[in-house]
């Protein structure tokens, strides 16, 4: 059998080289286009492994990427408190986890049937409950600041553009990809809203296209945050890292 890579990986990380009917099947599930993720059923990410049950968006290396240099500016020892927004499969709240025992995260996903897979993440992964919460909501409807650190990969694809594989397309969940106008109207909200959930000196970094810095960088300005933009591993703008110009808090004067 002239097999594909993604058919000798499917052979290798999910039949342990047994080529039984099962696995027959899934060959041709690939054939009909279905990501490689799906049928396997989980992919690692930053030595996590993230279970894809509820079939949520599949991280993405460019989100492997980002999420590490931001894990990287996190405090290694201090409590922490962070918010993985727009969840899917918690992979980003995940490896925060893994990474720093002394953060405690939230994980917010409006669409609740991906909260499952979220819990199973943490469970497989040996996340203690007592550090974690899967939450829903509208953004930050039900989500309880101050926090250090909020990471998210909202939905930020524009349809008008829309560069997106066929494969994705058909199998990847639309709500997780696309971002309304300009692909920015998730973005913008967040932008706005974050501020009023974000520790003094706490940090919002957010995924998004590399045609949509200098709007982000726009919108920075008028809500008042500083902005940097960085670059993913191919060299393209990827991420922005935002924080307030000034600390959230008001100190009373001592003189009358």
């Amino acid at each position: 059998m002239n097999m594909t890579r993604d058919e000798e990986w499917l052979l290798r990380e999910k039949y342990e080289g047994d080529m039984n009917p099962s696995f027959v099947e899934d060959c041709a599930r690939l054939r009909a286009g279905e990501p490689l993720a799906y049928v396997i059923g989980h992919v690692p990410f930053l030595g996590v492994t993230v279970y894809l049950d509820s079939r949520p968006l599949i991280p993405r290396a460019e989100t492997e990427f980002w999420v590490e240099r931001a894990i990287a500016e996190m405090p290694p020892h201090e409590p922490i408190r962070v918010l993985d927004l727009c969840s899917g499969s918690g992979a980003i709240g995940l490896a925060v986890l893994a990474k720093r025992l002394n953060a405690s995260v939230d994980l917010i996903e409006l669409e609740e049937r991906h909260h499952a897979t979220i819990e199973r993440n943490l469970r497989e992964n040996g996340v203690s409950a007592s550090r974690a919460r899967v939450l829903g909501g509208d953004l930050f409807e039900r989500a309880e600041g101050p926090y250090d650190h909020i990471l998210s990969n909202p939905p930020y694809i524009d349809p008008a553009l829309d560069r997106v594989a066929q494969s994705v397309r058909a199998f990847e969940p639309a709500e997780a990809l696309y971002g309304g106008e300009g692909g920015l109207e998730l973005v913008r909200r967040i932008m706005r809203e974050a501020e009023g959930f974000l520790a003094p000196y706490g940090r919002l970094y957010i995924e998004h296209e590399p045609e949509q810095s200098a709007a982000i960088a726009t919108a920075a300005k008028e809500a008042g945050l500083a902005c940097r933009t960085e670059r993913d591993q191919y060299g393209v703008d990827r991420y922005s890292v935002l924080s307030c110009l000034a600390p959230r808090f008001h100190v009373e004067s001592s003189h009358g």
